[in-house]
């Protein structure tokens, strides 16, 4: 399968900021390109410092002027991208309660629900669950609002369904972590969050959304909850967000299969 992404992010700046971006492809792809402009002119390669962090998502760190500054990546991957992290501490790291992902609180709620159920049936009821609990409501959801509040509000968008499908997860034992990817098929449009749960010996995707085939999605970045896998992050200056663009698309957009596990590479 060939997949082809790219995204491009207009900012302006008022003071000058530290920016760290989360948008490009988890392992690179062969056809890849990442361009920033600041003002109007390309910063050279030296401007932007790469780093790699321990769950293998790929950082871009720019010292931003004052003005306006563009980002624009494209990559074309094909065959399967890299892997995610699979660290034996991955399996206690991903079990604990996070800022997004309060398992501490939902342990009555996951045991009244799901209880006896464990592997795949249990990927499979928890994400029927929580697909016909909430409402997929475009802007329903602040900043702030982590699985409890997504619980009772009984809508979100796709990171609201995916904390919510964690913290159950880990309620019982399972180790869960989320996954910011490229989703071709996914409308409108966008950057698309997903659970990944470890079952059967080896991670696998809960899109309670339904929004996209599995099988086509193409990881940017992994981490606990929402709060590790943010495409941008500023400190100092403040920042405007002008305009975001997302394009996914795949050669073949298969069907998801629903009665089957399926791991994101």
């Amino acid at each position: 399968m060939q997949r082809t992404v790219s995204a491009r992010i207009d900012l302006t700046i008022e003071d000058p900021a530290r920016l760290v971006f989360m948008l490009a492809v988890a392992g690179g792809a062969p056809d890849e390109r990442l361009e920033l402009l600041a003002n109007g002119v390309a910063l050279d390669a030296a401007d932007v410092l790469e780093l790699t962090d321990a769950a293998g998502s790929r950082l871009h760190v720019v010292e931003a002027p004052a003005g306006s500054l563009s980002l624009s990546y494209s990559a074309t991957v094909d065959g399967q991208a890299a892997a995610g992290s699979d660290r034996p501490l991955d399996l206690v790291e991903y079990l604990r309660p996070s800022r997004y992902c309060e398992s501490d609180r939902l342990g009555a709620t996951a045991v009244a629900e799901f209880s006896g159920l464990e592997g795949h049936a249990l990927l499979d009821a928890v994400s029927s669950w929580v697909g016909t609990r909430l409402a997929y409501v475009p802007g329903s959801s602040g900043p702030s609002d982590g699985a409890v509040q997504t619980l009772l509000a009984r809508e979100g968008v796709c990171r609201d369904y995916a904390h919510l499908v964690i913290a159950l997860l880990r309620s019982l034992d399972v180790p869960a972590r989320l996954a910011a990817v490229y989703a071709p098929g996914l409308d409108p449009m966008d950057f698309h969050a997903v659970a990944e749960a470890y079952v059967e010996g080896a991670w696998h995707v809960v899109d309670a959304t339904a929004l996209a085939p599995r099988s086509t999605l193409l990881r940017i970045s992994t981490g606990r909850d929402a709060a590790d896998t943010a495409f941008l992050s500023s400190y100092g200056g403040f920042v405007q967000l002008d305009a975001i663009t997302v394009t996914a698309t795949a050669d073949t957009l298969p069907a998801d299969d629903i009665g089957r596990l399926v791991q994101l590479r």
